[in-house]
């Protein structure tokens, strides 16, 4: 189930986190990656980690939201490794965590640059070449706060609310050429940036909340990515996937 073989998958920010796990378990699946993220000792890592399941690898620290710089990206990745049949847009920065008076121009302008404008020029770049094979399979990282909210981070909820638009605006574009365009909504997953925060006590705390009892563990997250990136899921377009425990529970 989920074979990736000969597949090759661009993810956005898999130096470290979620991506990291999405390139990983893609990767044991058999798709050879294109690693990309600005922290170059985090991306060498997943490299050599890639590398080690036998996997093809190409390596970009390129700005997410810097669009001649993705193009190229997206251009030398396919030179090296052959087409990019699949695109995790997963690239991303912290929420902000106060309330609308602690939100500056310059913070609010990176938050839409990296989400939105990363997303959606990298989408861009990529999906040329998916036409031309007729095939692709994109799928877009949000965040359970863009269908729930939250009474902070409201420029990252608002950006990543504007990933789910996207999503579903390219699932009717792009379905001529076959290519499926879905997003994920996490809940609540143990990452670097999550552990940073306040450790497993907050990770405890705030697990309470959820009524399956705990976070996600970041290859459950990677689990719907693969899936969302193989043949399995074929069907499946314009849609939004929440793995988050069923604290969120959304739809008719």
């Amino acid at each position: 189930m989920g074979d990736l073989t000969g597949k090759v998958a661009l993810i956005t920010g898999s130096g470290r986190g979620m991506g990291r796990a999405h390139a990983l378990v893609m990767a044991g699946r058999g798709a050879d990656i294109v690693i990309h993220d600005i922290l170059k000792d985090e991306a060498a890592k997943t490299a050599e980690d890639v590398r080690a399941l036998g996997r093809k690898v190409f390596v970009s620290h390129a700005d997410v939201s810097d669009v001649t710089a993705m193009k190229e990206t997206v251009a030398e990745a396919e030179t090296a490794l052959g087409g990019i049949e699949i695109l995790v847009n997963n690239a991303g920065i912290p929420a902000d965590r106060t309330g609308i008076e602690g939100v500056d121009e310059a913070f609010f302008q990176r938050m839409f640059d990296v989400h939105v404008k990363g997303t959606f020029f990298t989408t861009q770049a990529a999906v040329p070449g998916m036409k031309e094979r007729g095939r692709g399979k994109i799928v877009n990282i949000s965040s359970m706060w863009a269908s729930t909210g939250n009474p902070t981070g409201a420029s990252y909820i608002a950006a990543k609310a504007a990933i789910l638009g996207l999503t579903k605006a390219w699932a009717l574009e792009f379905a001529p050429w076959k290519i499926t365009v879905n997003a994920i909504t996490p809940g609540g997953v143990i990452t670097e940036m999550v552990m940073a925060k306040g450790g497993m006590d907050y990770v405890r705390e705030a697990a309470k909340k959820v009524p399956l009892g705990r976070y996600a563990d970041i290859e459950e997250i990677a689990y719907t990515a693969a899936f969302l990136a193989a043949p399995e899921s074929d069907y499946v377009t314009g849609q939004v996937i929440g793995p988050n425990g069923g604290q969120s529970i959304v739809g008719i």
